[in-house]
């Protein structure tokens, strides 16, 4: 059976070798809960094979999944090389034009006219993830003369990153617009969105969005920061990518800002994943390093609600291998008495709503009884089981029980959560009936535990969360 009702949840890309059905039902046993699709890579056949074999794994074990689509966003590249690579040293001297022609020692063109738009003396530009460092020394519209003060390989389409300097650039291109309409074409239960800048760059993908996808805000600018709280509060679910923030601002910065992050979602009640290079070892080798293994086990402690895998399992040696590694990371720390102490000082959305109410009053009756094994949540939407994860009651599993597939798949990267796709309730006895059926089925409870439930009368009706049942199995 799939190991993904453990409290914190794996999202694991997938590439050309993990897309197979074999490889996806490895990898779903492993712990995975929500799969990425990539949009940097792939092409429709392989996302309509990826997104086939996602769904046959949900009937086959009869589990919940998400599927992440991940547009790529206006990533800024150089062009190419005649020689496909060069080596430059501190020092050299290095131009950046807007010429198509191959590059080759001395120049090579760069295609993106904001950057020389916004381009100024002493200004700072970072190629290949800040591999390579160039300083300007003078510019025209359409040239960058440079000092190399950080040397090393540079070669074709490597990355360009302008710390600093918020560029005149839509988080949306024209691919990812195309991208957009395969993704909800396919069914896609999220949609994440790069380099995010500012909360206008939510809103124009929301007005852009036919499905009821959740749009996931990836935070990797440092203008994100600036308007962090704005962001938080327009999208979903937010993802601290890790990658670019570190070199658009410092890898120094970095556990600073993603506690800044984590913290600003918490008091929101929104779902936080932490992403990049959480067991990059393990692309190539079999075992992490104990940095990585600690990196994992930080964002778990901090009570994120899901942890994510990138090229480990989209273009890794040993994919099934970091999910397992990453699982057995959480379940050790989720063991901890450390972890489950640290869950009551967690900061909580206040949330003086009627439903709001309901739901910390569940959190406290099942906190407070030494019986109570799991709370049950009654859901159309969602949002009363977001609500229960929100207040991380003593460490208790939630199930979700809800008519809603759509609902389901998207609680599934939602911390605690076990989402289960029920028939609609017609009366309170439904209710009992589906509430004992699904703990005991999860081997959640027994018979003559308790379990505490919320749900909404009359039953069916998006929003009304009403009720605080605890009833004994």
């Amino acid at each position: 059976m799939p190991k993904n009702t453990d409290f914190c949840k794996i999202v694991a890309t997938i590439g050309p070798d993990t897309s197979n059905e074999k490889a996806i039902e490895q990898l779903v046993l492993a712990g995975v809960s929500v799969f990425r699709c990539n949009c940097s890579h792939g092409s429709l056949p392989e996302y309509q094979e990826r997104v086939t074999n996602i769904r046959k794994m949900e009937k086959k074990y009869n589990c919940t999944l998400g599927i992440l689509f991940d547009l790529q966003g206006p990533k800024l590249r150089i062009g190419t090389f005649k020689d496909y690579r060069i080596t430059l040293k501190e020092g050299d001297k290095f131009r950046l034009d807007m010429n198509p022609e191959p590059g080759d020692q001395t120049r090579v063109c760069l295609p993106h006219k904001e950057i020389f738009a916004a381009m100024k003396d002493g200004l700072e530009l970072l190629l290949n993830d800040g591999v390579v460092r160039l300083r300007v020394d003078a510019h025209t519209a359409d040239t960058a003369d440079c000092t190399v003060i950080a040397g090393g390989e540079l070669s074709n389409k490597k990355g360009v990153n302008v710390p600093g300097v918020k560029l005149p650039l839509s988080a949306l291109t024209a691919k990812d617009k195309e991208d957009l309409k395969i993704a909800e074409m396919l069914g896609a239960d999220f949609i994440g969105l790069s380099f995010v800048q500012e909360p206008e760059d939510i809103i124009e993908l929301r007005s852009l969005m036919k499905s009821k996808a959740h749009i996931i805000a990836k935070i990797e600018k440092p203008s994100a920061i600036e308007h962090l709280r704005e962001i938080i509060d327009l999208t979903d679910v937010i993802m601290v990518a890790r990658g670019d923030l570190g070199v658009e601002t410092s890898p120094e910065l970095v556990p600073v800002l993603q506690k800044k992050i984590v913290s600003g979602c918490r008091k929101a009640g929104k779902p936080v994943i932490v992403a990049t290079q959480m067991l990059e070892s393990m692309i190539h080798n079999v075992m992490p390093t104990r940095a990585e293994a600690s990196d994992v086990a930080t964002a778990v402690y901090d009570g994120v609600d899901a942890v994510m895998l990138s090229a480990e399992t989209a273009q890794g040696d040993h994919p099934y291998e970091a999910v397992a590694t990453m699982r057995r990371i959480i379940e050790t720390v989720e063991k901890d008495h450390r972890y489950r102490k640290g869950l009551s000082t967690l900061e909580r959305k206040n949330d003086s709503t009627k439903e709001g109410a309901i739901t910390s009053a569940a959190s406290l009756v099942a906190t407070n009884m030494d019986t109570a094994n799991v709370i049950v949540t009654f859901t159309d939407s969602g949002s009363t089981t977001l609500r229960a994860s929100q207040q991380r009651a003593g460490g208790l599993p939630i199930l979700a029980l809800t008519p809603n597939i759509t609902t389901a798949r998207q609680l599934a990267v939602v911390w605690g959560v076990t989402p289960i796709v029920i028939e609609n309730l017609k009366n309170f006895d439904d209710m009992t009936a589906e509430t004992k059926k699904a703990v005991l089925a999860q081997k959640l409870a027994k018979e003559g535990d308790n379990v505490v439930v919320t749900a909404g009368i009359p039953f069916g009706k998006a929003g009304t969360t009403n009720m605080l049942y605890v009833m004994n199995i």
